[in-house]
């Protein structure tokens, strides 16, 4: 398996620079894994394509307002950071650009939303920096929610990448299978007879970081942060119990349930994950997967060939440029069924 397997050819104005109003207008592939076929519909279609009893397991993270631009202190020249995590000894994880300004010692001047904000560095490891900043800082309000990098010219409301349901603002980037839902959709699942559980994962830098060498076996996953709430884990072993499904909205949530429930034994409520889901992988907890679109030679797209086999992802996505589906954060889904 080499890096190069996971390639595939996507012409530019695919990909999604403006969400669709109202969330559930998406557009959704049903992908049937055994009859290895393809069906079009739309996200606000769920409540017909989903089962009474099947379960929705979904991440309630937060994005925080987490971009701070600035300059040096020393030189004036512009800087500008991406907070990751806060550390437990203090401080914070950042991506701080340019790279070169990431200097033990040196010291930034931040435009905060309450005001300037001083910043200094205190360690660099690789592409990341530790920063301590002169005061305390709420993620939830300390910069602008930063967009992904592929997402360019959006002047919208930042709120539409958040979840309807997210909560504490903890994620350097949003779960973005669940940007299709609404009040409405939840309000229809319910009466169809799915129900819906949440967990959290901290969704950290490594959404985005690219796969840059030849073997994926050698690519390293950040850890991040979780917490599978015991009323989570409850419904899960009570739906597998029963013979019910298990659907997972998302990689972010598909990584924590196989990493809580299947590589820890089953049923480590809180912790660090840096599983890397790739063909080979056997999966103990999720029996369906919501998820968008993902980059090519991405982690994504390595988990959605796990979870489906490499041949029928790469047949879909061919399937999903020819129909002019929308790719990544604001763009379409997929839903991956048995």
């Amino acid at each position: 398996m080499r890096t190069a397997d996971f390639d595939y050819a996507l012409p530019p104005d695919l990909i999604a620079q403006q969400p669709l109003e109202p969330r559930d207008a998406a557009r959704l592939m049903v992908v049937s894994r055994r009859a290895r076929a393809f069906a079009h519909h739309h996200v606000r279609d769920l409540p017909a394509l989903l089962r009474a009893g099947d379960l929705l397991v979904l991440n309630d993270t937060r994005v925080m307002a987490a971009r701070l631009t600035g300059a040096r202190a020393d030189t004036g020249g512009r800087v500008e950071l991406l907070l990751l995590r806060e550390r437990d000894g203090g401080g914070w994880d950042a991506l701080v650009r340019p790279l070169r300004a990431a200097r033990p010692g040196r010291r930034f001047r931040l435009d905060a939303s309450d005001g300037p904000l001083g910043a200094t560095v205190i360690e660099r490891a690789g592409e990341t920096a530790a920063v301590a900043f002169e005061r305390p800082i709420d993620p939830a309000s300390a910069g602008s929610v930063p967009l992904p990098p592929y997402v360019r010219g959006f002047r919208g409301d930042p709120e539409r990448y958040q979840t309807v349901f997210a909560r504490e603002a903890r994620s350097a980037a949003a779960p973005t299978a669940g940007l299709h839902f609404t009040p409405a959709l939840f309000a229809r699942l319910a009466a169809a007879g799915v129900e819906r559980a949440f967990l959290t994962l901290e969704v950290g830098a490594g959404t985005f970081r690219p796969v840059r060498v030849e073997d994926p076996a050698g690519h390293e996953l950040p850890p991040e942060r979780y917490r599978l709430p015991p009323a989570t884990a409850a419904a899960i072993r009570a739906a597998r119990a029963g013979g019910r499904r298990v659907v997972a909205v998302g990689t972010t949530v598909t990584r924590t349930l196989e990493h809580a429930l299947g590589e820890t034994g089953g049923g480590q409520t809180e912790g660090e994950t840096a599983l890397f889901i790739r063909p080979g992988h056997r999966f103990a907890a999720v029996d369906a997967l919501l998820t968008n679109f993902h980059l090519p030679r991405s982690t994504l797209l390595m988990l959605v060939a796990a979870f489906a086999g490499r041949e029928l992802i790469l047949d879909a996505y061919a399937e999903a440029v020819r129909e002019r589906y929308r790719f990544y954060s604001f763009g379409d889904a997929m839903l991956l069924v048995p």
